[in-house]
């Protein structure tokens, strides 16, 4: 019975070696990467087919897209500002300003436009809200991830 499992633990050996990358020091974990990307896919996804859904206007439909784009760009925008900073990288303190102004804006818009939309419902406007957050954060996480790996892979 011990001679069986030996050769089938050999024959496991036999198969050949298996390929594995070797995460870099300072490098986000694949499974990081990969919930980083899955919650900024989610909650873009879950955005766009509540609003192609939603039973409102077409101009109030395009307001919230482009305040969700808007939004994206801003924050993602505003982290590469920030990193930039932080690797004393030059960032000119009016792009850095209009970074932060751009994100606030964007929130702004959003909460403004959720509050005033007498056509949506209350649940609606949460699940909204909620949608945006998620996305605004997780484009701010992927784009870390994006850094991260990159800077670890230039030290070799």
């Amino acid at each position: 019975m011990a001679n069986d499992n030996e050769g089938l633990f050999d024959k496991e050996k036999q198969n050949g070696p298996i390929m594995k990358m070797e995460r870099k020091d300072g490098e986000p974990t694949i499974a990081f990467k990969g919930a980083s990307l899955a919650a900024l896919l989610i909650g873009i996804s879950a955005y766009l087919i509540g609003l192609f859904n939603a039973a409102m206007e077409l101009n109030e439909k395009g307001y919230y897209f482009a305040i969700l784009i808007f939004g994206l760009y801003a924050s993602v925008s505003l982290q590469k500002a920030v990193r930039d900073k932080e690797e004393g990288i030059p960032v000119t303190n009016i792009y850095y300003g209009i970074s932060w102004v751009a994100l606030i804006i964007s929130i702004l818009l959003m909460g403004i436009g959720l509050y005033n939309a007498g056509s949506i419902v209350l649940s609606e406007k949460g699940f909204y809200g909620m949608a945006f957050v998620l996305s605004i954060f997780a484009a701010i996480t992927v784009q870390k991830n994006v850094r991260d790996t990159q800077k670890a892979r230039e030290v070799d």
